[in-house]
């Protein structure tokens, strides 16, 4: 909150964050052959943002919204 840095030589890169909720676990629950990445015949919960959480500084990555959110296949949540 007041834009100090603590402890910025083991901040994880954005990358290795969205690792963290995705390939690590299904890794850590042997469903990697399932689930985890994008691949053809494995399941794939998804959700469209309106912005590269990856491209954007930061600091803003907190104001990336979810336009649509796709669970087994159906949209179960969508920007009107």
């Amino acid at each position: 909150m007041s834009g100090r840095v603590f402890a910025s030589e083991v901040a994880s890169t954005g990358y290795e964050a969205l690792q963290s909720i995705t390939s690590t676990p299904a890794y850590q629950y042997f469903e990697e052959d399932s689930k985890g990445s994008l691949e053809v015949g494995k399941l794939a919960d998804l959700v469209i943002l309106d912005a590269d959480p990856l491209a954007v500084d930061p600091a803003g990555v907190g104001r990336v919204k979810v336009v649509e959110t796709i669970k087994g296949g159906r949209t179960v949540y969508r920007v009107a």
